[in-house]
């Protein structure tokens, strides 16, 4: 299948001298983002040649714990959510989400 059209997806990491993450932005201009701040990320692609997950995970050195918490808890809500739309696999999305209950209940988020 021939490839139409892309769709440029940019991150920016700026870096201090000892190459912690300062300041991440992100730019999707097919969605209507351009140089939006953040704070961290989780990104994931998939390998399918070898079969494994490739990652990258970042934050700024200024990230606070509290919002770190809420961004895991987040993440696995929609880890949760997507996994289910992916696989329509009710039980255990229904397990995911009690963990995702069980982690807010241990890091005080509700």
């Amino acid at each position: 299948m021939a490839i139409n059209r892309q769709s440029p997806i940019t991150i920016n990491v700026s870096l201090d001298e000892n190459k912690i993450p300062e300041n991440i932005t992100w730019s999707a201009p097919d969605g209507g983002v351009e140089n939006q701040d953040a704070k961290a990320m989780l990104l994931t692609l998939w390998d399918g040649k070898n079969k494994e997950s490739l990652r990258m995970d970042l934050w700024v050195k200024d990230m606070p714990l509290d919002e770190m918490k809420l961004f895991f808890h987040q993440s696995l809500i929609s880890m949760a959510s997507t996994f289910h739309r992916a696989t329509q696999d009710d039980k255990m999305t229904a397990t995911m989400n009690d963990f995702c209950d069980y982690f807010a209940e241990k890091m005080d988020l509700k």
